[in-house]
């Protein structure tokens, strides 16, 4: 009996583990292939004049997801047109937060008429490799010399209850940096948000 429980806890720290793993700053970024709420596949492969992305890890149901939407809209409307789109991804298992289903991802993109395409990270492999933790959860992939090099990670700015009580952009400032050949800083703030759902 106590080393079934022993391989319990061993099971459970070591799933733990895993999903703590994921990109460091400076890490080269995978891309990925998404079903889009268009129906279409988007990968950042589709964006050959793109100067990098703001990755962010979303979803519907999250109320820190729903009071960052106006800024993510935002955000992608700032800075789409200066080389750094967008691109929206849901990781949650949809079957333990059906509000997190493709169907009502589509209802929820059709109602805020998003303008970034919003993705259905379906076998949940993109969040643990990217290390993704909560939603929202951003991370902001510049393109340095034909590679994807993860640049910073972390919140969208320092107050998700309210955006006219804001004081510090993290986003915005962390693309002003990159755009003037400079590191961000800060580089890592910490996401604030719901925690992935994902089967165990």
């Amino acid at each position: 009996m106590k080393r079934f429980f022993s391989l319990i806890i061993y099971s459970l720290l070591f799933g733990f583990t895993l999903l703590a793993q994921g990109y460091k700053l400076g890490d080269k970024a995978m891309d990925f292939r998404l079903l889009n709420v268009d129906g279409k596949m988007v990968s950042m492969a589709d964006y050959p004049d793109a100067k990098g992305f703001i990755v962010i890890f979303t979803c519907n149901h999250c109320p820190y997801s729903v009071a960052y939407e106006d800024r993510k809209i935002a955000l992608s409307k700032q800075f789409e047109p200066l080389g750094y789109p967008v691109i929206a991804i849901n990781p949650n298992d949809s079957t333990l937060q059906p509000k997190d289903s493709y169907s009502q991802m589509i209802v929820r993109a059709n109602e805020k008429q998003f303008p970034y395409p919003y993705l259905l990270d379906a076998d949940q492999s993109v969040f643990k490799t990217y290390g993704a933790t909560r939603t929202p959860h951003v991370f902001i992939i510049n393109k340095e010399e034909g590679e994807l090099i993860v640049r910073y990670i972390g919140a969208i700015d320092n107050n998700y209850e309210d955006a006219d009580e804001v004081t510090e952009k993290y986003v915005e400032a962390a693309i002003a940096s990159l755009q003037k050949g400079e590191n961000p800083d800060p580089a890592f703030t910490k996401a604030v948000g719901c925690t992935i759902k994902f089967k165990k």
